[in-house]
């Protein structure tokens, strides 16, 4: 039986090697590295593509959700609502400007922060809510927009796992998708990274868009903020040696935002490919495990299915491991670490962490190779079942 790795990016390389080639070599050849005409020229394609007014390459995804909570003024004392089921960045990044994440659960069905439990966890320290669109899917944003709108908060998108995710997909699944329809309609439609007043992107080259290295980017429709944030990338400097500000040295490249340039054109058709292989996968499991809905606005930036009991997942990944075939547990725990967080009323996310496991999954992932993957599951979970 052949082996299946996790992931694959051989043949994405092998599909743009002259584009690539022809991109690195210009920017070589142009001695310029950073800060130059390719990232201005991927900041610009890229606000085009994803609908906003500005966005600001860095150099991580980590440093986009920092500057973006720097800039908003976000810091010691303030407290920031997230999710309890993501990686371990989203409360990294609160507790690095000072401030203190605050956990709610989860929607299970979608494995996104549940706006039903984002009100009760509002106090006067309250100042911003965090939702990230995890494994590709949007976060419930019209109903976290209605809070935030109506207490006075600040929303910034964790979308580093779903660059050109739709929020359409969502709304045609929520039960208060009269909000959208009403109160939140302009929000029908759009891509991710555009609803809240600022939103953070990670390229790192696992991602749906990956660089060859660490990149990520921020996005906003409030040109002060956009300034204060390019200023915050780049040492707090207005001018050469003029720092007006304590900044970061997060600066995107021009290596990656010219290899970022090549792949773009590509992303939406890369993501339609992704929708199709997991519908691939939910038709060949007969009924094994618990599978993710297909909407129209998921990326699947992995491909995630849910057990009944940790038993059955222990069993799942035994099988995988004897014979080769990739797996990983995203998140194998909530709340990052418990010794650095408080603990908080989160059952939803417990089960999560103790009956996820996503599977072999990228752009060129055959249905050979899915269905040697879920021949193993259907037959491993009869066996413990």
């Amino acid at each position: 039986m052949t082996k299946i790795p996790m992931l694959d990016l051989t043949s994405e390389v092998d599909e743009l090697w002259d584009e690539l080639r022809v991109a690195i070599d210009r920017v070589l050849r142009s001695g310029q590295f950073i800060l130059g005409s390719e990232v201005e020229a991927f900041e610009a394609e890229i606000a085009d593509y994803l609908g906003v007014a500005h966005a600001i390459g860095v150099n991580s995804g980590t440093d986009a959700l920092i500057i973006s909570l720097d800039a908003l003024g976000i810091g010691q004392g303030d407290e920031v609502i997230t999710t309890a089921f993501s990686f371990f960045a989203t409360a990294e990044a609160i507790s690095r400007v000072g401030a203190t994440p605050v956990f709610v659960d989860i929607d299970l069905q979608t494995f996104n922060i549940d706006p039903k439990c984002i009100e009760d966890a509002i106090t006067p320290n309250t100042k911003a809510i965090l939702p990230v669109h995890l494994f590709g899917r949007p976060a419930a944003m019209a109903q976290i927009m209605d809070i935030a709108t109506r207490h006075d908060l600040k929303v910034i998108e964790d979308a580093a796992q779903a660059i050109g995710a739709t929020y359409e997909g969502n709304c045609l699944e929520c039960p208060h998708a009269n909000i959208c329809q009403t109160n939140q309609s302009y929000l029908y439609g759009k891509k991710v990274g555009g609803i809240g007043h600022a939103a953070a992107f990670s390229f790192y080259p696992t991602k749906n868009l990956g660089a060859y290295g660490d990149a990520g980017l921020i996005t906003t429709n409030d040109s002060d903020l956009a300034e204060k944030m390019r200023l915050l990338r780049n040492h707090g400097q207005s001018t050469s040696y003029n720092n007006v500000m304590l900044g970061y040295n997060s600066r995107l490249d021009e290596l990656q935002a010219a290899i970022l340039r090549v792949k773009l054109p590509y992303v939406d058709a890369w993501n339609s490919a992704r929708r199709d292989s997991a519908q691939i996968y939910n038709d060949l499991f007969a009924e094994a495990v618990i599978t993710p809905k297909i909407s129209i606005g998921h990326v699947f930036h992995q491909y995630t299915v849910r057990f009944d009991n940790e038993n059955a997942r222990a069993s799942a990944i035994h099988a995988l491991s004897d014979i080769g075939i990739g797996h990983k547990v995203f998140y194998p725990h909530t709340l990052p670490n418990l010794q650095l967080y408080q603990a908080a009323e989160i059952p939803s996310a417990q089960k999560a962490t103790e009956t996820v496991l996503s599977l072999p999954f990228w752009v060129g992932i055959t249905p050979s190779q899915q269905q040697q993957v879920t021949n193993l599951f259907n037959h491993v979970v009869v066996e413990v079942g």
